[in-house]
């Protein structure tokens, strides 16, 4: 019998190692990037003040239920990496026009979402990095005035922002999330979606290793996590483990093969679990 349950389960993982999101259709779209102002249900560019100089930009979406005078949870988004392709068809251009995460989320709805950019100095000009982290200090910077400038401008809940992030945008949530003690008071809980900070220490820039990362880490101090992974998220919780730091994680596998976030613009039963967790952080 037990032999029989074994296969039973390793068939039921490589039919899931075999699955392509492209195999479920899309509920939801992400609203098209429109000029003019920000309002209900618009998706516009933003360039927050210090920066206008500069080509750095992030993108702003007020929900369709927003209105002057709302008090909303924020979700702010990190991109993965630009220059991403693979043999399942799955790409990243790393851009903030790319994000997909913070709309998957919510809907549309009860979430005022900022996809927000990595900047790079180079020559003195200042633009959005493709890969990796731009100046850490100056992404940094960026991220606390744009944040602060959106909650006092369109009602923000400075209590309730959500960092969230792809793969390089996963690994972001700490390694930019909680790079210092600064940064790291500002978020109520984390979603991390395909790679963790540590996990992987090969990566080509300063403080990837664990021991970095275990400083980073423990700013955390106890708050959610959200952790997925396409196919398994074993390797993040095998790590987590090891550091030896107890914390609030939400470990969720997605059976689909594809490195990408598109999962979250669908109805799967693990978007459900994402919204119905999101819920909890938000209301508690």
């Amino acid at each position: 019998m037990k032999s029989i349950i074994f296969i039973w389960l390793s068939l039921l993982a490589m039919a899931a190692a075999q699955s392509d999101l492209s195999m479920v259709p899309a509920d939801l779209t992400v609203p098209a990037l429109t000029s003019g102002k920000p309002g209900p249900g618009k998706r516009v560019a933003q360039t927050t003040l210090g920066w206008e100089a500069t080509k750095v930009h992030h993108l702003l979406y007020l929900p369709t239920d927003w209105s002057p005078g709302a008090n909303l949870p924020v979700i702010v988004e990190y991109a993965g990496n630009g220059n991403y392709r693979n043999k399942y068809g799955d790409t990243s251009d790393g851009t903030v026009e790319g994000s997909r995460l913070g709309y998957g989320i919510s809907g549309g709805k009860g979430f005022i979402w900022i996809c927000m950019p990595y900047v790079q100095v180079q020559k003195g000009a200042k633009t959005n990095a493709p890969l990796w982290w731009g100046d850490i200090q100056e992404t940094k910077r960026y991220c606390l005035a744009t944040v602060r400038d959106v909650c006092g401008r369109f009602g923000g809940d400075s209590e309730r922002i959500i960092l969230c992030g792809f793969s390089r945008g996963s690994i972001g949530c700490n390694f930019i999330g909680l790079h210092d003690d600064e940064i790291a008071r500002l978020w109520r809980a984390f979603v991390c979606h395909s790679h963790y900070d540590g996990v992987i220490e090969k990566w080509p820039y300063p403080g990837a290793d664990r021991a970095s990362a275990l400083t980073r880490l423990k700013r955390l101090n106890g708050r959610p996590q959200f952790i997925s992974h396409e196919g398994s998220t074993a390797a993040t919780e095998t790590y987590l483990k090891a550091t030896g730091i107890s914390g609030d994680f939400t470990f969720v596998p997605i059976p689909f093969r594809n490195h990408s976030d598109a999962w979250v613009l669908r109805d799967l039963p693990e978007r459900r679990k994402l919204r119905d967790w999101l819920a909890r952080i938000i209301n508690g």
